[in-house]
C-alpha cells in the first residue's frame, strides 16, 4: 500500500545530529584557523568547505529541520538598510583603495584575526551560520 509522503517520517541520520556535527565543525575551524589568512591553502580550503556545505544543502541530504517561510516578516525589510550600508562601504573604500586613512572592515578584523585561536573562532562561527543555512 502507497502511503502519502506527508504522513512519513524519515528516521534522523547519525552524522546529523549535533554530538556529530559539532566536533566536525570544531575540527574543520581548528584546521583552518591555523592556515595564514589569503594564502592559497586558506583559500581553497574555504572554496572546498563552503562547496562542500552547498553540495549537502543543495542535494536533500539533510532534511530540514524548519519550513522556509512563505513570504518575509514586514521588520525583514528593514534588515536590508544596514546591510546595504555595510555593502556600499565595503565596496567603495575596497575599490577605491583610500588605504589607512580610512579602512575598510575586513582591514581593521585582521589585527584580531592574526592570533590562530580568534581565526579559529571566526572560522567555527562562519561554517555554525552555514550550516544552520544547509539545514533550513
Amino acid at each position: 500500500m502507497d502511503h502519502p509522503r506527508e504522513l512519513t517520517v524519515e528516521a534522523p541520520r547519525a552524522w546529523d545530529r549535533p554530538v556529530v556535527s559539532v566536533p566536525v565543525l570544531i575540527c574543520l575551524s581548528l584546521v583552518g584557523g591555523q592556515m595564514p589568512s589569503f594564502s592559497a591553502a586558506a583559500n581553497l580550503y574555504t572554496l572546498g568547505t563552503g562547496g562542500a556545505l552547498i553540495w549537502v544543502g543543495l542535494s536533500n541530504r539533510v532534511p530540514p529541520r524548519r519550513p522556509a517561510p512563505t513570504r518575509l516578516p514586514p521588520g525583514a525589510l528593514w534588515w536590508l538598510l544596514p546591510v546595504t550600508v555595510f555593502g556600499v562601504f565595503e565596496g567603495a573604500t575596497f575599490v577605491l583603495s583610500v588605504g589607512d586613512e580610512f579602512p575598510t572592515f575586513s582591514r581593521l578584523a585582521d589585527p584580531l584575526l592574526e592570533d590562530h585561536l580568534v581565526r579559529s573562532a571566526a572560522w567555527f562561527a562562519w561554517l555554525t551560520a552555514f550550516w544552520g543555512l544547509v539545514r533550513r
